[in-house]
């Protein structure tokens, strides 16, 4: 095969340092070309700039696309891949790697992840598009959060220590400190249900945040999305919640609603959502489920999750 290897542009910088990343990418790539793969190394000096080179790589030919990193990066990808049917292979090393964890990808480890391109075989998975107010649409593999977790999302965003899945239970203690009720109005497919909401997330799978099992429910072979709206019930009571969240069996409480829909729409005043752990818009949204939008590399025993 042709594959071209994204690396995630904000490593770039740290490449002749030996980071992690940069290593990885090197680990990977060696391995494709031992398996008589032609790789192509993408490493643009900013998003826009990585996601023209992948444009161009398609434009002029190539036979799958891999991705060193995180959520963030396999989403940049996904946005020039939905609906193209080019394979895209995923060599996880990122802060935060949902979308792999959910295709059964080997974690951190290059070499293995390159072999699961090498075998070829791959499957679709649904994608969820976000339709902004401005009409701009942005594609997601993961879990959308609006309110106390995109709050999360953003303090984890901007804290340097700790490092890996700890950082984002670190800032979700630190961030309750802040928790407050909001005013949300959410339409799942045309009914409307009103808040207030702590929390609204809508999931394609079931994890975000390095493994929170949110959307413990969410499939993405199935073209409908998951939602999970946890509603004010008290400081006390709901940080006692926050233990059942890691087990995913938040969904049992009260204070918790799980929906399923094709279509979400969610508004609420000064929120921005976050998926796949970046910022992707200020509400108010809409959120359409995209069955089989994108083709991925799997391991051949790994089933949706």
């Amino acid at each position: 095969m042709r594959i071209a290897v994204v690396v995630n542009p904000a490593a770039r910088a740290g490449a002749h340092r030996g980071t992690a990343n940069a290593g990885a990418a090197i680990r990977a790539v060696e391995r494709l070309r031992a398996h008589g793969h032609t790789v192509t190394v993408i490493s643009g000096g900013s998003a826009a700039e990585t996601s023209a080179l992948i444009r161009t790589a398609l434009e002029v030919g190539t036979d799958a696309v891999a991705v060193v990193g995180g959520d963030g990066t396999v989403s940049l990808a996904a946005q020039e891949l939905a609906g193209t049917g080019v394979p895209l292979g995923l060599i996880p090393t990122g802060t935060g790697n949902d979308f792999a964890a959910h295709l059964g990808i080997p974690q951190l480890e290059p070499e293995l992840a390159a072999d699961v391109i090498d075998r070829g075989i791959t499957r679709t998975t649904d994608l969820a598009r976000v339709t902004r107010a401005d009409g701009t649409t942005h594609a997601y593999t993961t879990v959308l959060a609006s309110g106390f977790d995109s709050a999360v999302n953003d303090r984890a965003n901007r804290m340097r220590w700790p490092r890996g899945d700890l950082r984002y239970t670190v800032a979700l203690l630190l961030e309750f400190v802040f928790l407050k009720a909001l005013p949300f109005t959410m339409h799942v497919d045309g009914e409307r249900i009103d808040g207030p909401f702590v929390l609204a997330a809508v999931g394609n799978t079931r994890t975000y945040g390095g493994g929170i099992p949110i959307c413990p429910a969410a499939r993405a072979d199935d073209g409908v999305l998951e939602v999970t709206v946890v509603r004010p019930h008290g400081r006390l009571h709901l940080l006692r919640l926050l233990p059942t969240v890691y087990k995913g069996t938040h969904v049992d409480l009260a204070e918790v609603e799980t929906y399923r829909g094709r279509s979400i729409r969610l508004e609420a005043p000064g929120v921005t959502a976050y998926a796949d752990g970046d910022p992707i818009a200020a509400l108010p949204i809409t959120i359409d489920a995209e069955p089989g939008a994108l083709t991925v590399f799997a391991p051949a025993e790994a089933d949706a999750v």
